[in-house]
């Protein structure tokens, strides 16, 4: 570690057993609806094996010692820590959501106050509600000293449609986002082809990468960031589909009008974003660092669930990338986030933990 930058996945999960206790016992019928969604959306064969999946690696979700561990075998220095995405209840009317919110963001907070150094947090806000997704992003990163918010790529309107990233309510929390220099890691939990997704697991494999694709074209075609220029949105995935495809986008933005609301062509947002080297292919994050630049890409996991990677170091070297790209992904990337602090207070855990 020492003279170097730690190697930091942006892409980390924790569950909250707690936040689902508490969302069981102010809504049951919101969660057993929840639930049956998503059971109609991956079917049973998938959620049976995601049962498993769960169960085996209950204790890289909840166990200190056990996540230490696994990050030092796999070369990881600092995780950014995001609650599991089933924690988002966007059934959770407005005080509901904000008692989750709030107990979420603590949550988090103990968690990670439990290794200074390997650890830094991401809070959570209730994209169905608009109205409060300041008050959620200023819970987090004032209240809790968090370094941001995670969100999905949508959320149903209580009073009728989605709230997409397009959505024009949204510009206070991008405002303020911007201001605090706050990240906004975008992370998709289900979507709405219900059960033609229903079975080899199409739910998670199509559906994912496919609602990045949507949620950034809401984002970019609105031009959130022609109004909101140093916002930090860290896509997951790779951004899903939208990279390796960008310049349909870009001919839509040539041609049609009502795709002409951004001031520059679609593609040029991507250097303006940030995204995980999650694709599992190294053809396709060698073709990530040339679509948004190898300074636009950080290292993640998704830790600890199987459509992640156990290695990702490993999996950022099968690309094969040049050697100032490697280290950029892995370390250097991380100081146009802002997490330079995070950054040095790590090596100096870490070197004294190996003195």
């Amino acid at each position: 570690m020492s003279g170097t930058q730690p190697i930091i996945d942006v892409h980390a999960h924790v569950l909250l057993p707690q936040l689902e206790a508490l969302a069981r016992e102010q809504h049951p019928e919101g969660l057993a609806e929840q639930q049956q969604t998503d059971l109609l959306r991956n079917g049973q064969e998938s959620q049976k094996n995601s049962g498993l999946m769960i169960r085996e690696r209950w204790p890289l979700l909840t166990d200190l010692g056990a996540r230490l561990e696994h990050m030092d075998k796999s070369q990881v220095d600092v995780q950014i820590i995001s609650p599991s995405p089933s924690h988002f209840y966007a059934f959770a009317g407005t005080e509901l959501a904000t008692t989750l919110y709030q107990e979420a963001n603590r949550l988090v907070r103990e968690y990670i106050d439990q290794a200074p150094g390997r650890f830094h947090g991401l809070g959570l806000a209730p994209l169905q509600h608009p109205e409060l997704m300041v008050a959620a992003l200023e819970d987090a990163v004032l209240t809790r000293g968090l370094a941001g918010i995670e969100i999905g790529s949508y959320a149903p309107d209580p009073h009728g449609g989605t709230v997409e990233l397009s959505d024009p309510r949204l510009d206070p929390l991008w405002a303020r986002a911007e201001e605090l220099g706050a990240i906004i890691f975008l992370h998709p939990f289900g979507c709405p082809l219900e059960a033609r997704l229903d079975k080899f697991y199409l739910a998670n494999t199509v559906a994912q990468p496919a609602e990045n694709a949507v949620a950034l074209s809401h984002f970019i075609f609105a031009g959130v960031l022609d109004r909101f220029p140093a916002l930090k949105l860290v896509a997951a995935h790779g951004g899903g589909y939208l990279p390796q495809v960008i310049g349909r986008s870009d001919h839509a933005w040539q041609v049609r009008p009502e795709a002409r609301v951004c001031e520059h062509a679609p593609s040029s947002y991507l250097s303006r974003l940030w995204f995980d080297s999650l694709v599992h292919n190294p053809v396709e994050l060698a073709r990530l660092t040339e679509t948004a630049g190898s300074s636009r890409v950080l290292l993640g996991s998704d830790y600890p669930f199987d459509m992640g990677s156990d290695y990702p170091v490993q999996a950022v070297d099968q690309a094969e990338l040049a050697p100032e790209h490697r280290e950029a992904i892995l370390r250097g990337n991380a100081v146009d986030l802002g997490l330079t602090s995070l950054a040095r207070s790590a090596a100096t855990v870490l070197e004294g933990s190996e003195s």
